[in-house]
């Protein structure tokens, strides 16, 4: 084999090494955002959908309580979050609707955030405990009843 021929050959096998090591460090990257992804989404299922289906199901003649999911196909770009609203069903004829929405950070703290108050911080997506959210969700109940 001539020098420039196997100069050439090994130009190419350097570049297909290259291109897999390449993937195997694209592979590794992605890993742990997947991993993250993940774990906020079912979080977020287990946690806070399930406690606002109880909310729901506990209050259902007096409190609505609305829980809008993302849809699947904006899965893959958005942050992981949840929105709902409660709000009161009857006594007057001007609904007043507040939106909160659930968010999961990179660090794996999660926060409900509303416009006009200052988010607060509702657990991390290592700790499966629903409570400090439960609370808050009882609050904002509280508060939706009486009006404010």
């Amino acid at each position: 084999m001539s020098k420039f021929k196997e100069a050439l050959e090994r130009g190419k096998e350097a570049r297909r090494q290259h291109v897999e090591r390449g993937r195997d460090e694209k592979t590794e990257r992605d890993a742990p955002m997947a991993n993250f992804d993940a774990q906020a989404r079912a979080w977020l299922n287990d946690v806070v959908v399930a406690s606002l289906e109880a909310a729901k199901a506990d209050v259902a003649g007096e409190v609505t309580v609305d829980i809008d999911t993302p849809p699947r196909r904006r899965v893959k770009s958005s942050i992981p979050s949840v929105r709902f609203q409660i709000y009161r069903k009857r006594g007057s004829d001007k609904r007043v609707r507040r939106t909160f929405t659930v968010s999961v950070q990179l660090g794996g703290e999660v926060s409900v955030s509303a416009r006009g108050i200052v988010a607060k911080e509702v657990g991390n997506i290592g700790d499966r405990s629903d409570t400090r959210f439960r609370n808050l969700v009882a609050k904002l109940i509280e508060d939706a009843a009486k009006g404010t």
